[in-house]
């Protein structure tokens, strides 16, 4: 595992960061619920009021680093864009994450297991039970260091992540479903070469989604065998196939039935290089934020994040 920081003595206090655009306002709507919550179960409790930017992140950071020990936890109240970037707050510190389910989709928190249920996810901080899990930490000339907790991807699901973040309507997990269908209008493939832990694959792919857990979306399963606990990625590639034949296929990404397709194949690795060829532009997309062109390069860090866990 890689740590690079520290990993100081756990306190009591917690520090909770709220993303107030998060669910169209629903975070702000269970602040309170959440606040009397944890602080009946005895635990001091600072709030963090922060939009899901770079700045946030810093912002915990530095916190956590100043409070020497102090820090029992990093709680967010938000959806994947906020836990998405509390990562590099606590990725290596050994300070655990608490995810309290506000957002659209919800994704990181699933796949960890975790309750989707507010309530629920608050009293499994107020428990203190933690685990470690594997993050995904990514490399990329326009993004640098980033750390990443579901699936990284790039292709056909990253345009549509960029279109779906573009969407001002539906939301939740419909929002995903229109930007499906207009990015279907306009797909066509990538070529890549693709580095496979030491395998090195050039070919055409409609997609590449590099799985640290199972779903992404609002619930695609886009690897079902993907677990956070391994010290693997399960990388899923798409390969070329028809407009009506892909349509006919992304339904069956809700079961993961799609693994059965002949242009599926699915690799278990722990490091994973995405290059274009040529003048094939893609951009690369992790827990449903923006990491920026390729190429990039990624590698499962075994047990970097510690989590709250039921």
């Amino acid at each position: 595992m890689t740590s690079g920081r520290t990993r100081p003595a756990v306190g009591d206090r917690l520090l909770l960061v709220v993303n107030p655009a998060a669910g169209r306002g629903r975070a702000m709507r269970l602040l309170p619920a959440v606040l009397h919550r944890l602080r009946a179960a005895g635990r001091p409790v600072s709030v963090i009021e922060a939009a899901a930017s770079g700045a946030t992140a810093d912002r915990v950071r530095s916190t956590v680093d100043a409070g020497a020990g102090a820090v029992g936890g990093v709680v967010a109240l938000g959806g994947d864009g906020l836990a998405h970037l509390l990562l590099d707050a606590v990725a290596g510190s050994g300070i655990p994450l608490g995810l309290v389910p506000a957002g659209g989709g919800n994704d990181l928190a699933a796949g960890l297991g975790l309750p989707l249920d507010p309530r629920a996810a608050t009293d499994v901080v107020v428990a203190g039970r933690t685990r470690e899990v594997d993050l995904g930490l990514v490399v990329a000339p326009d993004a640098g260091r980033r750390w990443w907790g579901s699936i990284l991807c790039a292709g056909f699901d990253s345009a549509v992540n960029e279109r779906a973040n573009a969407l001002r309507w539906p939301t939740g997990p419909r929002r995903y479903d229109v930007a499906v269908l207009i990015e279907l209008a306009r797909l066509r493939p990538h070529q890549v070469r693709l580095r496979l832990g030491d395998r090195v694959l050039e070919t055409d792919v409609i997609l590449v989604a590099v799985c640290n857990t199972a779903r992404y979306g609002g619930g695609l399963l886009m690897c079902p065998s993907a677990r956070p606990d391994d010290g693997y990625f399960d990388v899923t590639v798409v390969t070329p196939v028809r407009r009506g034949e892909l349509l006919r296929m992304l339904p069956q990404v809700r079961t993961g039935a799609h693994l059965a397709h002949p242009a599926v194949r699915v690799h278990r690795v722990t490091s994973v290089g995405i290059e274009p060829c040529g003048a094939s532009p893609a951009t690369a997309y992790a827990d449903g934020e923006r990491i920026g062109a390729l190429p990039v390069e990624t590698r499962c860090e075994r047990g970097a994040l510690t989590v709250f866990v039921p």
